[in-house]
């Protein structure tokens, strides 16, 4: 139960861009840099987050307007405990992958390097089902902020160049997935998944790739699951035996800046013995290019608004 009204600070350090690459240019210069968030729940069941994030700020209106994006880990004070804290179905872990949105107006550099920032901020948290419970919060905060220009007194120009259109053949992926998670019913244990997936992509221009594939799912939780509801509730009609595993297909996008990479996947089930949620699920994520064929990616695997699992990936693409 919410008691008061939640409150904390956002702290960041941004590293501008000026066009000299060209992924820069395409994105209107945005900042990249690291930020630290504390949000205190006013809530001693929940307790606080201290989040640490790797962030971009893209700028709109004439530079008036930045939207931040951030992704980072955070640390919780008071998770999930079944003798000490039972209550708190939120948080089953201590540490939490956690996401913020920040949309500010922005005037830098009004008075020797000083400046001011406001508006709205959205924070998520949640450990994706690596241990339960996790039923996760987001927080819906209004900000106001000072920053300062470290280097206010030195000026550089945002290079601009003409570049052609872009575009790649059609590439062949294979990736590995794998991590733990726990069945949503208590007391289970965290188990390892795996995902096989392959899939073929087509760089359309330099921003975006789309993509289509298929994949298996090895999930020894729903192996744990099947065999928990056969015994202990036999009117719920799982007889114990069913298959675990899962293949579906899926469609997906991808979103390139420079080596990063955001993704975006819809899939469905086509062999789906056991219902376990909904046949479609969906994908989201970030894949780190360490060089033109070998990849890395972290994924968050969903079906609607409920989290399964979080992926860590390493793939090949051909």
């Amino acid at each position: 139960m919410v008691k008061n009204h939640p409150d904390g600070v956002i702290i960041g350090y941004n590293k501008r861009t000026f066009g000299i690459e060209r992924w820069e240019q395409t994105y209107n210069y945005p900042d990249y840099g690291i930020s630290f968030v504390y949000q205190n729940s006013k809530n001693t069941i929940l307790g606080n987050n201290y989040g640490l994030y790797g962030h971009y700020n893209f700028y709109l209106l004439k530079r008036n307007l930045f939207l931040r994006i951030g992704q980072g880990v955070a640390y919780n004070t008071n998770p999930f405990d079944l003798d000490d804290n039972p209550k708190n179905n939120a948080y089953g872990s201590r540490f939490l992958s956690s996401t913020y949105l920040m949309l500010n107006y922005s005037r830098q550099n009004i008075f020797n390097g000083f400046g001011i920032q406001a508006g709205i901020a959205l924070v998520h948290y949640s450990n994706a089902n690596v241990k339960a419970p996790n039923s996760s919060t987001n927080a819906f905060t209004f900000n106001l902020g000072l920053q300062y220009d470290l280097d206010a007194e030195s000026s550089a120009d945002y290079i601009l160049r003409p570049y052609s259109k872009y575009s790649e053949p059609i590439s062949f992926n294979f990736v590995l997935r794998g991590g733990v998670n726990e069945s949503d019913y208590i007391g289970l244990g965290q188990k390892p998944f795996a995902v096989i997936s392959a899939y073929a992509d087509k760089r359309i221009t330099y921003k975006s790739s789309l993509q289509l594939g298929v994949e298996g799912f090895y999930s020894k939780s729903l192996k744990s699951e099947i065999q928990y509801l056969a015994a202990a509730f036999p009117e719920s009609g799982i007889m114990g035996d069913e298959d675990y595993k899962r293949v579906g297909v899926f469609a997906g996008h991808e979103l390139h800046l420079n080596k990063l990479s955001f993704v975006s996947q819809f899939g469905y089930y086509l062999y789906y013995p056991y219902k376990f949620e909904d046949r479609i699920y969906l994908r989201v994520g970030l894949k780190y290019y360490i060089n033109k064929t070998i990849f890395a990616a972290v994924t968050l695997k969903s079906h609607a608004a409920k989290a399964e699992a979080i992926e860590f990936g390493l793939g090949v693409r051909i």
